[in-house]
Formats: structure tokens, sequence, C-alpha cells
């Protein structure tokens, strides 16, 4: 079993940057992907970044890519978001959340079953 806390959150301003940490605990977790989730008020949650239990390969959601970067520190055992260029429709609740599996096949809710308890991040006009 894995366990997660999210930090980094707060408010900026449009076109600024945050980094998010999730520190895990577990001992699975190097062998294990990390997703990163927001979710808006009203909105489901989506899947928007995900590195797999090496670091060796990543996903994007298209409505992050080339802006988020994740990444991971095995040894730290903690997953950082890096958030630049940041919207006002970022604006949501960022949760990370561990899959059984080296990288799933989706960045949908069902790959993961260990989340944190998420961190809100608010982007000003």
């Amino acid at each position: 079993q894995v366990q997660l806390v999210e930090s980094g959150g707060g408010l900026v301003q449009a076109g600024g940057s945050l980094r998010l940490s999730c520190a895990a605990s577990g001992s699975i977790f190097s062998i294990t992907a990390i997703g990163w989730f927001r979710q808006a008020p009203g909105k489901e949650r989506e899947g928007i970044a995900c590195v797999s239990g090496s670091g060796s390969s990543t996903k994007y959601a298209d409505s992050v890519k080339g802006r988020f970067t994740i990444s991971r520190d095995n040894a730290k055992t903690t997953v950082y978001l890096q958030m630049n260029n940041l919207k006002p429709e970022d604006t949501a609740v960022y949760y990370c959340a561990a899959s059984g599996w080296e990288m799933p096949d989706s960045l949908t809710m069902a790959a993961f079953g260990a989340w944190g308890q998420g961190t809100q991040v608010t982007v000003s006009s």
C-alpha cells in the first residue's frame, strides 16, 4: 500500500508557475506509476500527467502538454509536477494517485488505487 501527501498548491497569477510535490510512503513506490489528477468545481476529476515507476516514460493530457512537467525522485519517494504558464482554467484541486502498474494504459481514475488528500491551485486572471 502507498500513502500519498500533496503539497505546493497556492494562489498564482496567470502566466506564473507552481511546483506541486507528492510525497509517498510504501515499499512499492519505485515500481508503480504515479499520476496527477485535478478536479475543478462542478467538473469531473481528470487525469493530467503520469510518470512510470522507473521514471523513464510520461504521459500528459492535451490540456497541459507543453506547460506541465512530471518527474520523480525515487530516492526521495517524491513525484513533482512543475506547472508553467498557468491559466485561470487550471484552477482546481490537484491530487496525486498511485497505480498498481509500471505505467497504466490510460489516465483514468480506474487505473489508480491510492489517492492523496489534494492541494488547491488557484490561478487569477
